[in-house]
Formats: C-alpha cells, sequence, structure tokens
C-alpha cells in the first residue's frame, strides 16, 4: 500500500501544474481582450418650426369688484341682525338695527315744533289781515279830512289825529308783515329738523348699498355703535376681479410689441386677449376673463404693475381672497424654432442641447432661447429644423458619445 502510495504523488504534482498554467492563460486572455462601447438608447425628438403663441403665467389674487363697509349713519345700541351671515343681499336689504325710540322721541319733538311754527304763522297773518284794515280805514279818514281841514271846516287836530291813525296803522302792517317772514323761516327751519329726524329714524335700519355677498358681522347685539363702526362688509363678485402683477420688464416687453392701430394687446383696457385663470386645485377655471384696466404707476418697492381682470361668476364660486394663476397671451412669433424644455440644459449660466448627427454621435451645443410657450423653448440661435436633439437621457449623454436614437413621441410637437 505505501508503495502504490508513492507512486501517486507525482501524478498529483502533475495535476496541479497543469491545473495552475491553465488558469494563468485564461486570467491572461481576460486582462488584454479590448473593450468595445456599448450605445446608449435615447430620445430624440426633432426640432420644428412654426407659428407659436407665447404666454404669460402670473400669480392671482381674488377680490370683490365692489367692497362695501357697512357702517351705520347714527350713533345707538345694536338690537337686531337681519341677514343671515355669508348670504347673497340685495340693494336696500335691511341688515342692522339700531334702537329707534330715542329718533322717534327727536322726531316727534321737532313735529311739535312745526306745528307751533305754522300756528304762529296763521296768527301773524291774521293780524296783518287786522293791520290792513286798520290802514285802509286811516288812509280814508285822511282822505276825507284833509279838504276839510284846508276849507277850516274842521280842526286841523282832527287831521292830524287821522295822519297819525295813518302812520300807525302802516307801522303795524310792517311789523306784522316781518312777523309772517319770521313765521315763515321758522316753518322752514322746523320743517328741514322734521326731515333730518325721519331721515335719522329711517337710519336706524341699516341698509345693503350694494347686491353682494354678506360676511360676517364684526359687532354683535347690543353694542354701541357710531357712524365710524363698520358693521360688516358687502362684496360684488359677479362679476369678480383678479389682481396679478407684472415685473417692469415685462411690462415694457409687452409694451413694445404695441403697434399703432394694433388689433390686440394685453394692457389695453377692454382688452380683446383672454384671461385664463387656473384654480389652486389646479383645475381650470371654466369662463375666461378681460383686463379691466393696468395700474397708474410701478411700485417702487417690488418693481411691479398691478393688472386688474375681471371673471363672470354666476355661481359665486370665486370669492375674494382665492389665489390662482393668471395665463394670457403676450405676443405671437411667426417661424419660432421648438424644442422640449427637457432637452435644453443650463451649466453655468449657459444653455445647451445634445445634437444627434447621422452618425448616431452626440454633439453638445450651446444655444440661445427665448421664450417658453407651453412645454416648450423658442430657440433663437445655435439650432436648425430638421436637427434632432436628446429629450429623454440627456444626463447620461456626453460630447462625442454613440447613441441608439430612438423617436421621443411624448416630447415632440407640445
Amino acid at each position: 500500500m505505501i508503495r502504490q502510495a508513492k507512486q501517486m504523488v507525482p501524478a498529483l504534482a502533475l495535476c496541479a501544474a497543469l491545473l495552475l498554467c491553465g488558469c494563468g492563460g485564461k486570467s491572461e486572455a481576460t486582462s488584454i481582450a479590448p473593450s468595445s462601447p456599448q450605445a446608449l438608447d435615447v430620445g430624440v425628438v426633432t426640432v420644428v418650426q412654426k407659428d407659436a403663441a407665447i404666454y404669460g403665467d402670473w400669480v392671482a389674487t381674488l377680490d370683490g369688484y365692489v367692497n362695501a363697509n357697512i357702517e351705520p349713519q347714527v350713533s345707538g345700541y345694536l338690537i337686531r341682525q337681519d341677514y343671515r351671515e355669508g348670504s347673497p343681499v340685495h340693494r336696500d336689504d335691511v341688515l342692522f338695527e339700531i334702537d329707534p325710540r330715542p329718533f322717534q322721541a327727536a322726531l316727534d319733538v321737532v313735529k311739535g315744533q312745526l306745528a307751533q311754527a305754522q300756528g304762529q304763522l296763521a296768527q301773524a297773518e291774521g293780524q296783518l289781515a287786522q293791520a290792513h284794515a286798520q290802514l285802509g280805514l286811516a288812509e280814508i279818514n285822511v282822505k276825507r279830512d284833509t279838504p276839510l281841514a284846508a276849507a277850516r271846516a274842521i280842526a286841523q287836530s282832527q287831521l292830524d289825529n287821522d295822519l297819525q291813525g295813518q302812520a300807525q296803522a302802516v307801522a303795524l302792517v310792517k311789523t306784522d308783515e316781518g312777523a309772517i317772514q319770521a313765521s315763515k323761516a321758522a316753518i322752514q327751519s322746523a320743517e328741514a329738523a322734521v326731515e333730518q329726524a325721519q331721515l335719522n329714524l329711517g337710519f336706524t335700519k341699516v341698509r345693503s348699498l350694494i347686491d353682494g355677498i354678506a360676511g360676517i358681522a364684526s359687532i354683535q347685539i347690543g353694542n354701541l355703535v357710531s357712524p365710524t363702526t363698520v358693521l360688516t362688509t358687502v362684496s360684488s363678485v359677479d362679476p369678480i376681479k383678479a389682481s396679478f402683477s407684472i415685473s417692469e420688464q415685462e411690462y415694457l416687453a409687452l409694451a413694445d410689441r404695441l403697434r399703432p392701430g394694433a388689433a390686440k394687446d394685453l394692457l389695453s383696457q377692454g382688452s380683446e386677449i383672454p384671461l385664463q385663470l387656473t384654480l389652486s386645485n389646479g383645475n381650470l377655471y371654466p369662463h375666461e376673463g378681460r383686463i379691466v384696466f393696468t395700474d397708474r404707476e410701478v411700485d417702487p418697492q417690488t418693481g411691479t404693475i398691478r393688472i386688474i381682470g375681471a371673471f363672470a361668476n354666476p355661481g359665486n364660486l370665486l370669492r375674494p381672497g382665492q389665489f390662482g394663476r393668471i395665463r394670457a397671451m403676450t405676443g405671437y412669433l411667426k417661424g419660432a424654432l421648438l424644442v422640449p424644455q427637457r432637452a435644453v440644459s443650463e451649466l453655468q449660466g449657459r444653455r445647451q442641447v445634445a445634437v444627434v448627427g447621422p452618425d448616431s454621435k452626440v454633439a453638445i451645443r450651446e444655444v440661445q432661447t427665448g421664450e417658453r410657450t407651453g412645454e416648450m423653448w423658442i430657440i433663437t440661435s445655435g439650432l436648425k429644423p430638421g436637427d434632432r436633439v436628446v429629450s429623454e437621457g440627456t444626463s447620461k449623454v456626453t460630447d462625442g458619445s454613440a447613441v441608439n436614437p430612438k423617436p421621443d413621441s411624448e416630447g415632440a410637437g407640445r
């Protein structure tokens, strides 16, 4: 048995040597084999040239078309609220009531003063009639006694008495006429006081000045209110205003596009360009709006100018204080070169695209971009119609890399 073991040792050593040689040869062959890069699969789109509408997009705040603060016109204690908060109200609807008793008492007093002045006028008119009668009698006496006194048929003293009575009657007439004028003035003053008291009594019913939505009452029943107290606010919300601000640069760019006699522009009052409103939940509001006016000044703190649009709001869905986004066409460019926004990358302030050549190799090319339209960039320089640019997988390619281009149907023609 020992002899058999000694005979197997050389055989095992030979096998081990052969295995080591085989492993070493395989490793060497693997290390010197040349590597061949694989082409990357990328999505490409073709640069298209077509007319493009340019849109602006701004954050908007909604507000009532008219916001009326409801304030009482007289002071008093609030005794009743006649409307339901948050409900629609109409012009002249009674919203609140103030205790009317002091005002009713004041009206009764001035009505009494008016009646007194009217009585004084009637008395003065009666006295004036009596004075006119006395004056007439005195004039008759003077007319009769004057020739008799001249003929010495009567004593001169009798004529003197007649003349004195005539003068007294004239003075009495003037006095009564003055009393009548004073009575008439007192009547006018009393009538004005009655009218004012009636107004004050009517003002105890606080009414809405406009049609709209009434807000939450800011004063409780039983509080003492005055003409400076805001009881609530009524907002007219159909139509409703949308306020948004554009930068000074945008404003100047829009103004530069205006031409004398132009049919359409965004900034003018009553502009024909529609406004689209996207609500905070992402839904597009079904009614289009129009520009109402452009503010008179640029805000020096923000460098923006405010634009006001109006939207129909038949169901009162929109309420003051809501936010949304306004979108409107700000220009129209003919023959624009368009590529998807995701095909354009930015590096150190420079925008570039990956252009796929006929040999399916990538060339990184710097481009100049204009404005955006939808999800597309307008390219002003660096590309030409028919160029193929990488729109899917731009982060994986480098200049000169080989690619396997596949049409990107999602990125084309948006």
